[in-house]
């Protein structure tokens, strides 16, 4: 009878523990095995994971049922953690610089070595430490710090780089640890913590089965493992010379007779493939079914799924909701900090952490501040929590190299230099210069950013531009250009601009600036011959809106672009005859008119891997004619709807006032691949035509209409697109034209623009 009784009481009072192994995308695997440990009421008391391991017992261990857990995991949330993407509809794109051709751009700062400008991470940490403290500050607040008060107690292990020594986490932020235990080398920041500086656990301790013995001396220990010791490293690999090179090896077993390693088998995965993390869980519920009857022989204690369920809804309504009423910015000087907290614009009232959110992706997306590192900590007298803010201020230079190289002669590179000066208000020092055969540019300016309740910009730059099309002539297109044609932009603008939302903007302009343009207006020319030139100098002022969401700057298959906008324009033409020129008079003149245009670009999904996009563009301008049919052409606005056509002077798209419509099918064949169909229709109200003299008519109302229609094969890399071209244009006698490109075929802005 009193062994009876002691048997009874010893099964009543076993503890059970559960030991997550790291691995990458392989460690999602266990959140199958404790959702087939639960299904079947095996108990599990107490949890030590590393890395991966250490997120997905983290959240158990917070009270979140396995359901939950894969939700997270299954979620476009989780996918933006893995890979450093930030929300898209939260980007602010007040803050965003105008799209330029960069491939590459170095952060430094002028006052260190080069080594310490060198990135230390691949992918953006901002989602995930957002996340993690929006999962895990109220648990971390109700258990006061301590992990023994979670819903289940629990250790997550990191890796001291400066001792070279496992560390055990404990008490503390839990977001914080479970945030070390993660933090890969060059794939996520470390964490500083307490004089150390934190890595992954998985470099010296990734399977912490001695700690769970150790810490929590468990009856029973369950093993989830889905990783290994490194094998030989790979001169191809970079991953794997990594982990030769810093990690140390793990013993992967359990030091205790009572105990159980499930393996489910998740090797083929990539360390960072989180695309199939569905086929993931089920490799891990299956392992653990596999062995399901191994574990309940040893285990004799059950749970009940009633009193869990209850338990963990009793435990999670008691928690504090996530609400901040105030917010602390640190580690940068007093204006620096002032300015991430007005950039933020907290009014003083209570804020839940989801609404805030947007105005944290916001600030984290500012290219001023490198990096915003968040922790809630729960003030016990209000119920409400205090956001701290580690801020670090950004490089203090960035140069930037891009460009294209392509087919066709329209070879450029591209240089961009941009100094930030960090106060209460952002200043950006900004210069750039393209150089190549059809295009050369220089601009230099200034912006200034200010955090204020309506946050706004002024920015001011002088350009010169020059474009030569005579130069870059192709095979193609001989006979729809003139033969020379040189074009020279230069111009002071200045704009402010006010938000609407966070993807749009309204932007006041004005541009004074001067345009040469140098041609001839036959194919029969000497060298000696000289150009007509039209010189126009003019002053615009203008009332923009715009609203931006593109995944991409250029062949963007997601999001939407609306712009529409008036412009002011008055100047001096003046226009003085070569001497092929039929007319022979000097021509002098004044000017203006007024141009209303109107964009609309959007991309919507028809089914996994094919959208539809469709564009609309139009324009009415009041603009009279210059002194000739050239002149005229060159001043019109120019419908310019793929890549090759910014690089064509084609007058057959030019107009004063037209309309055009285009349609594209976008299939993604893989990650980065796309095959693009596309096609649009040029309508002008009247089409500018020449008369025998060389002057400009318009030809009759709706009368003529182009087409041009585009097949492309794009691979985009993360240096910049690779292209194939193939397009047709309709109002030339050669119709087709091939062109090749790698990089981005994007230039400054032209002052009538």
């Amino acid at each position: 009878m009193v062994g009876l009784i002691a048997f009874t009481s010893n099964v009543h009072s076993q503890k059970v523990g559960l030991v997550l192994s790291g691995g990458g995308s392989n460690g999602v695997s266990h959140i199958g095995v404790i959702k087939a440990l639960e299904e079947n009421n095996i108990p599990i008391d107490y949890i030590t994971g590393t890395s991966m391991g250490a997120l997905v017992g983290g959240l158990y261990a917070a009270g979140y049922s396995p359901q939950e857990i894969e939700e997270v995991f299954l979620s476009d949330q989780f996918k933006d953690w893995a890979e450093g993407n930030l929300d898209e509809k939260y980007i602010y794109y007040l803050r965003e610089k105008d799209a330029n051709p960069t491939i590459v751009t170095f952060k430094i700062d002028l006052d260190t070595l080069l080594e310490t400008s060198l990135p230390t991470n691949l992918i953006s940490p901002v989602a995930v430490d957002y996340g993690l403290m929006r999962y895990f500050a109220p648990s971390t607040a109700a258990s006061n710090n301590n992990f023994d008060n979670l819903f289940i107690p629990y250790r997550c292990v990191a890796s001291d780089i400066i001792s070279k020594k496992a560390f055990v986490l404990k008490e503390g932020k839990l977001a914080t640890a479970i945030r070390a235990s993660m933090a890969y080398p060059f794939y996520l920041t470390p964490v500083p913590h307490e004089g150390k500086l934190l890595f992954d656990g998985g470099l010296y301790n990734n399977f912490p089965s001695n700690v769970m013995y150790e810490d929590f001396l468990p009856d029973y220990i369950i093993g989830s493992n889905v990783s290994s010791n490194f094998e030989v490293p790979d001169e191809d690999n970079l991953v794997s010379q990594i982990k030769s090179i810093i990690a140390d090896d793990t013993e992967y077993s359990i030091s205790c007779d009572n105990a159980i390693i499930i393996e489910p088998k998740a090797s083929e995965f990539s360390l960072f493939d989180f695309d199939k993390n569905e086929e993931l869980i089920k490799i891990g519920y299956d392992a653990t079914i596999k062995q399901i009857e191994s574990l309940k022989k040893d285990i004799q204690r059950r749970t009940d799924v009633y009193e869990l369920i209850e338990r963990r809804k009793k435990y999670r309504d008691e928690l504090p909701k996530l609400i901040f009423e105030d917010i602390e910015v640190e580690g940068m000087n007093d204006s620096q900090n002032k300015y991430v907290r007005k950039s933020l614009r907290f009014k003083g009232d209570t804020v839940s952490a989801e609404e805030l959110k947007p105005e944290y992706i916001k600030v984290s997306s500012d290219d001023k501040i490198k990096k915003i590192y968040p922790q809630a900590e729960f003030n016990k007298e209000s119920k409400y929590f205090t956001l701290k803010l580690k801020s670090k201020k950004e490089k203090d230079l960035f140069v930037s190299f891009g460009g294209v190289f392509s087919s066709r002669p329209i070879n450029e590179v591209y240089i961009g230099l941009q100094y930030n000066i960090l106060s209460k208000t952002a200043i950006s020092l900004l210069a750039n210069t393209y150089f190549g055969k059809l295009h050369n540019s220089v601009s230099a300016g200034f912006r200034l950013d200010f955090p204020f309740q309506v946050p706004f910009y002024w920015k001011t730059t002088f350009t010169i531009d020059g474009w030569d099309y005579f130069k870059s002539n192709s095979t193609f297109f001989e006979d729809t250009k003139p033969s020379f044609l040189v074009i020279e932009d230069q111009y002071f603008k200045s704009e402010l601009a006010f938000p609407v939302a966070y993807k749009g903007k309204i932007i006041l302009d004005g541009t004074a600036g001067e345009i040469e343009n140098k041609y001839y207006q036959t194919k029969q020319f000497l060298s000696t011959d000289t150009t007509d030139k039209t010189m126009f100098r003019n002053f615009s002022a203008g009332l923009h809106f715009e609203q931006n969401s593109l995944d991409m700057k250029q062949y963007a298959s997601k999001g939407s672009f609306l712009s529409f906008g008036i412009d002011y324009v008055r100047g001096e033409e003046h226009t003085r005859p070569g001497s092929t020129s039929i007319i022979k008079d000097r021509f002098d003149t004044i000017i203006d008119w007024v141009q209303l245009k109107i964009t609309y670009d959007k991309y919507v999904s028809l089914s996994k891997g094919v959208r539809l996009g469709v564009f609309g563009e139009g324009v009415y301008s009041n603009q009279s004619f210059f002194n000739n049919y050239t002149a005229s052409v060159l001043s019109a606005p120019a419908f310019q709807p793929i890549s090759e056509s910014k690089t064509l002077f084609q007058e057959n798209f030019r107009a004063h006032s037209y309309f055009a419509l285009g349609v594209k099918n976008v299939y993604q064949l893989f990650k980065n691949t796309q095959l693009r169909f596309e096609g649009y229709m040029f309508q002008p109200y009247q089409q500018i035509l020449q008369d025998n003299q060389k002057k400009a008519v318009y030809g009759s109302v709706w009368e003529d209409r182009q087409f041009i229609f585009s097949t492309s094969a794009v691979y985009t890399t993360p240096l910049g697109p690779i292209a194939l071209n193939l397009n047709y244009y309709g109002a030339f006698e050669e119709h087709w034209s091939f062109m090749f490109h790698f990089g981005y075929i994007i230039f400054n802005k032209k002052s009538l623009e």
